[in-house]
């Protein structure tokens, strides 16, 4: 009996091992692929099976690449309907379907039926697509079915993403929902059907992205579409289809499309043999200005302008008040509306994605200056351009009403010619002549009145009596700012009573005080010894006289009086920042909440020094010990003695004199005496890895190798666990999402290159959840660039978090 049994055992397993081999590439009406068995298309480049995702233990049907040692699922079948056990059988049945079905749950998946196949037969290619074809049908090259036309989340070389207009099929893309569920997440990405087609990423139900439609070339905000060794692009529009395709240009290169839901962003691969891992080969959105619409209607978003979005010529905000705040979601209206009496002209605008196509109108014949004939005859009609640009161009796209989601795109995008009212652009030339020829006569007439201003500046600082060259008379006349008596102050304090002291800084001592309307102040007064002389006194006071933010702490007077100068705050209940970041008691209280709050102040306070006040500020010494904290919690930053103005466009300077605070410097500025608002940003990222993790960035400084918290952050964030930067008291918080969000910005305002790091326009977006976060770059190591006779002296201080913080002003940039 037991020889019977293991004959009839062998030949079982001989009968099975025949079935899987005879199935290698295809499977007939007859046979099946069972959990554990899998399909291979002919050259051994992909592979069909079933499989479970990441942790997952659901099983799914799926294809993937078959020589490469990292699982890349390509196509999921039963996306929506895992089977939850190992009993998956994969099969053509009776009616032609193709069927995946389990023991426990019946039928999971299947297609359409096709009863007329007299020998359907599903077969693997090497392109990664699964076909049904009927092999004793009049064509057996013609498919039936084929896993192209229903994607999963990754468009692979000779895919088709768009429309087949015979039949209304829509091949479209869908993100996963994590790595474990490959179910439909939020991403999706197909084609936009209208007169003039066009690629588009939804974000759940709402458009998050868009290339802008295809000119012949490639789409006009996709200058990454260019010529390049690695792919060739189509986009074919006609009366059967509607689609995009791209092909390899080197068969033997592996490459992927796949839509992102954890990064909310579409990503391309190619295979990198040599260090078998899949490259990074482009990503979009690229920016903030990739959102769309970011910008509101009849806009232009600059990525490399301050702020990023700005109304075209000939429109104006629609809510000013809501513009001047940042919020751009109702874009700009005509300063004028049309006239309609040929009193408008067509200005071209070079270098731009071309705006939505949903409200255009498309002619394959007309050249373009019947295009623009076409447009000046429709009241509505707001723009036009070239639908081809390939030759001397051709075609004609028309807009109608307002002007959606344009972006500028250096080194690309395509010329939009925008209709303006003709007397604005009259007007203009008028007025640029008057101004080149005002500019002319007011730069002489300015030298002379700079001459005569030296010559008199020196003969009244010689007449002065004392040390002093700035008097109590001169602030006044340029400050709407009350000035206080030496005798005032000492009532207010106390005679600057050790009671009312309230701390002490390189500037020296503040105190307590309330004046005789029963005003609580804060007084900081000048110590004779400190390293902030009469410069930074005299910079403070100007500066802050004229800010006006509720994150900004509000200055309420000064005191001059012989060597006394005292500068006379708003009182702030909480004190500064640090007491409760440093402090685990009051850090555990105040709860994460709150602290996002405090961050998102301190922000939008920087954002107001760099880009809404008068004059552009940068503050040189933002720290946590210099942001205030009100009765509210409400922060307000503080210390202006360091900061630097400047007026139009130019947005940083070098120094001989490095200021500022160990630690909190950016490396351009330590090294190379390089400031802007970069350097601020910077101090931002800092502060707020402080914030996160309630430690100061020297605790983390080893005695040895020198490792601060930067590099400890950037560590974990290589690692994948950003999370353990977090302190303790916030593993239970439902707010993780956000904290990670906030490391993740926090390493972007850190990178070691300025250009990479955002600015605080950006900045504000991404800690509110309103634009997709790049990948950061490593951050800018202060080991790196700060003397090492300056760390030796330092050593000492790092043996106690609670020493003070040491400022530098005395060595000079290298």
């Amino acid at each position: 009996m037991k020889v019977l049994w293991f004959i009839s055992y062998c030949a079982y397993l001989l009968g099975l091992l025949g079935r899987i081999c005879a199935m290698s590439h295809s499977i007939g009406q007859s046979q099946f692929l069972s959990d554990g068995e899998s399909l291979v298309s002919e050259g051994g480049t992909f592979e069909l099976g079933f499989f479970s995702p990441g942790s997952s233990t659901h099983r799914y049907l799926g294809i993937w690449y078959k020589n490469i040692p990292v699982r890349t699922v390509v196509w999921v079948a039963n996306r929506k309907t895992p089977i939850k056990d190992r009993t998956g059988v994969f099969l053509i049945n009776s009616t032609g379907s193709i069927v995946v079905t389990s023991r426990t749950s019946g039928v999971i998946w299947s297609t359409n039926s096709f009863k007329d196949a007299k020998a359907p037969v599903l077969q693997l290619l090497d392109s990664g697509n699964l076909i049904l074809r009927d092999e004793k049908g009049s064509n057996s090259d013609v498919y039936l079915w084929q896993s192209f036309d229903y994607p999963s989340d990754t468009l692979l070389p000779g895919m088709k993403l768009g429309w087949d207009l015979r039949t209304g099929l829509s091949r479209q893309l869908s993100s996963w929902r994590n790595s474990d569920d490959p179910a439909p997440g939020e991403l999706s990405n197909g084609i936009e059907l209208h007169e003039f087609p066009e690629a588009v990423v939804w974000k759940g139900s709402r458009k998050y992205f868009r290339g802008g439609p295809w000119n012949g070339e490639r789409f006009s905000g996709a200058p990454d579409l260019k010529v390049n060794p690695i792919y060739d692009y189509s986009f074919i529009s006609n009366k059967d289809e509607v689609y995009y395709t791209y092909q390899l240009k080197n068969k033997s290169v592996f490459s992927r499309l796949i839509l992102n839901d954890t990064a909310s962003s579409r990503q391309r691969y190619v295979w990198v043999e040599a260090s078998l891992a899949w490259m990074l080969y482009s990503s979009v959105p690229h920016d903030y200005c990739d959102t769309y619409g970011l910008c509101g209607a009849n806009t232009v978003c600059v990525i490399t302008d301050s702020p990023m979005c700005q109304c075209l010529d000939g429109f104006k905000p629609k809510s000013p008040d809501s513009w001047n705040s940042m919020d751009w979601s109702e874009g700009c209206i005509l300063s004028k509306p049309f006239s309609c009496q040929n009193k408008e002209v067509f200005v071209k605008f070079s270098e731009l994605k071309l705006p939505d196509t949903t409200k255009s109108w498309v002619s394959d014949t007309m050249n373009l200056q019947e295009c623009r004939e076409a447009c000046f005859k429709n009241c509505s009609c707001m723009a036009y351009s070239n639908s081809d640009i390939r030759g001397r161009g051709s075609g004609c796209v028309l807009w109608f009403n307002d002007l959606i989601d344009i972006r500028q795109v250096s080194n690309g995008g395509q010329g939009l010619y925008i209709r303006i009212e003709a007397s604005k652009q009259a007007g203009r030339r008028v007025v640029n002549a008057v101004l080149y020829s005002l500019i002319t006569v007011a730069v002489l007439f300015g030298l002379v009145l700079f001459c005569y201003y030296l010559s008199r500046r020196k003969t009244k600082v010689r007449g002065i009596t004392g040390q002093d060259e700035w008097t109590r008379e001169e602030p006044k006349e340029d400050l709407d700012l009350p000035f206080f008596d030496l005798a005032t102050m000492a009532n207010a304090t106390d005679n600057f009573s050790l009671n009312n002291k309230l701390g002490e800084g390189g500037f020296g001592p503040v105190y307590k005080g309330t004046l005789a309307d029963g005003q609580e102040i804060a007084v900081k007064r000048l110590s004779k010894s400190s390293g902030q002389g009469l410069n930074e006194f005299k910079n403070e006071v100007k500066l802050i006289a004229k800010l006006q933010h509720r994150n900004l702490v509000k200055l309420v007077g000064s005191c001059i009086d012989g060597d006394e100068k005292m500068l006379i705050y708003e009182y702030m209940a909480n004190g500064s920042l640090d007491s409760f970041v440093f402090d685990q008691t009051r850090w555990k209280q105040c709860g994460w909440s709150k602290f996002f709050q405090i961050i998102d102040g301190i922000a939008r306070g920087l954002l107001y020094l760099h880009q809404d006040s008068r004059l552009r500020i940068i503050h040189r010494d933002l720290k946590a010990s210099n942001v205030l904290l009100d009765a509210e919690l409400n922060p307000k930053i503080s210390d202006f003695g360091l900061a630097r103005t400047f007026q139009g466009d130019q947005c940083g300077d070098s120094t001989e004199r490095v200021v500022g605070t160990f630690g909190y410097m950016a490396p351009e500025y330590a090294l190379y005496g390089l400031f802007s608002v970069k350097s601020d940003v910077f101090s931002f990222g800092l502060l707020l890895l402080e914030i996160i993790s309630g430690k100061k960035n020297r605790c983390f400084l080893h005695p040895h190798n020198h490792h601060g918290l930067i590099e400890y952050a950037w560590r974990m964030w290589t690692e994948g666990t950003p999370l353990a930067l977090v302190d303790s008291s916030l593993e239970d918080s439902s707010s993780m999402l956000e904290i990670s969000r906030c490391i993740h910005v926090s390493l972007l305002c850190i990178q070691q290159s300025p250009d990479d790091r955002p600015n605080m326009s950006a900045v504000v977006l991404m800690l509110n959840g309103e634009s997709t976060l790049p990948q950061p770059k490593q951050p800018g190591f202060l080991r790196d660039v700060i003397p090492s006779e300056i760390i030796t002296t330092l050593r000492s201080e790092y043996d106690s978090c609670t020493a003070n913080e040491i400022t530098f002003s005395s060595f000079g940039a290298r």
